[in-house]
């Protein structure tokens, strides 16, 4: 026999629910196992992964304790608002449209209009021209010692670097720090 409708519905949004999380997967695993360009054009090449993968992120994120951009949100509300900051893989634009600084927003596709279109890995900012650089789940593909380079470039001297990453997403979490110094990078904090 036929199962009733509203048990049919539930499990028709249950089964819908599941693929959805298994093409985020997909797509995440791609987009730390290539580089930026070639993430780039993943995204060029389907529209719809790009929405995918952030409703994917969406719920993910939503499952944790606390949303590592809200505490970079906290951070930058107490520091002077004429700080410019860059937001490398900004998403939806939480920082930009939550603090009064200057936000540089980047990433792959615009899912707001605040966001420039662009490979992280080669932003259209001048040399040392912002003061804050942030990555907040945004530390993806193989090329990162270019995409923090590129990081490294726009920041003034004396500049701050925000990292928010899932510790999974590192083999050795002291190398990538140790890697960082290497960068010019001091950790102040971890």
């Amino acid at each position: 026999g036929a199962a009733p409708p509203g048990r049919s519905a539930a499990l028709r949004a249950r089964m819908e629910e599941r693929l959805l999380a298994a093409r985020f997967r997909y797509i995440n695993q791609q987009l730390y196992t290539s580089t930026s360009r070639e993430a780039a054009q993943l995204f060029q090449s389907d529209p719809e992964a790009f929405e995918i993968y952030h409703r994917g992120f969406a719920q993910q994120v939503g499952r944790w304790p606390e949303n590592p951009v809200h505490r970079i949100i906290r951070y930058l509300r107490r520091r002077p608002a004429s700080l410019v900051v860059a937001d490398f893989g900004c998403g939806d634009c939480k920082i930009a449209s939550s603090v009064r600084n200057k936000v540089h927003s980047f990433d792959l596709v615009p899912l707001s209009p605040l966001v420039t279109v662009c490979d992280m890995a080669k932003v259209p900012l001048a040399d040392e021209s912002v003061d804050i650089a942030v990555f907040c789940l945004a530390l993806m593909g193989t090329n990162l010692q270019e995409i923090l380079e590129e990081a490294n470039r726009v920041l003034k001297q004396g500049g701050t670097l925000m990292v928010a990453e899932v510790a999974s997403r590192f083999e050795d979490i002291r190398a990538f720090v140790n890697a960082m110094a290497q960068l010019g990078f001091k950790s102040v904090s971890k």
